[in-house]
């Protein structure tokens, strides 16, 4: 009777959901106890663009804090990726540049928006034997951490149209061989869709 019991309730349940989300829950969930990468993002407003919007991609000079130096130009570079699947229009700085310059460079393009960032802290842990040979820092073990921030300005009025900042941390399961900038995909494709108002 007890096992008829079980039988009926994994039925209840397993109707009640599909596979997909049964997957995206264990998904987040691994992420959340630390097993796979996670990121969180903190917006400041929740405001929404058209999809047709014309967004210009530009990263600033800040080296970020931290015990790690990516490449000068890798948010914009990820964010370029994330955002184009969700905005047609959508172009890049070639090189990091300032505020002003930036904006000189997105209006010059005719862009809507101004999508600036900088890599605000990047922590680069021990993730391999040849790491481990360099340092040798018990306390160096572990996940990169990276934390980014993102101003959306329009173009035509300089306002400030939307700032995040998102925290990024690698998991234990996919930290080998792993830099801080390879955590920044994921969460700026999440908030280019956020933007357009997709949930996850």
């Amino acid at each position: 009777m007890r096992s008829l019991m079980l039988i009926l309730a994994l039925l209840a349940l397993g109707g009640c959901m599909k596979v997909s989300d049964l997957a995206d829950g264990a998904a987040y969930q691994l992420r959340d106890a630390g097993f796979l990468d996670h990121g969180q993002t903190e917006r400041l407003a929740s405001r929404r663009l058209q999809q047709d919007s014309f967004i210009y991609i530009a990263q600033g000079h800040f080296v970020p804090s931290g015990a790690a130096y990516p490449r000068p130009n890798v948010v914009a570079e990820e964010a370029f990726k994330g955002f184009v699947e969700y905005f047609p229009l959508v172009r890049r700085a070639r090189s990091p540049a300032g505020l002003e310059e930036a904006m000189a460079q997105a209006r010059g393009a005719g862009a809507h928006y101004l999508l600036y960032s900088r890599f605000a802290y990047a922590d680069d842990r021990i993730g391999t034997g040849d790491e481990w040979a360099d340092q040798q820092a018990l306390d160096r073990l572990g996940t990169d951490r990276s934390v980014i921030q993102l101003m959306l300005i329009e173009t035509s009025t300089t306002y400030l149209v939307d700032s995040a900042r998102i925290r990024s941390r690698g998991g234990f399961l996919t930290f080998y061989d792993a830099k801080p900038e390879d955590l920044l995909g994921p969460p700026l494709r999440d908030y280019a869709r956020s933007l357009i108002g997709l949930s996850r």
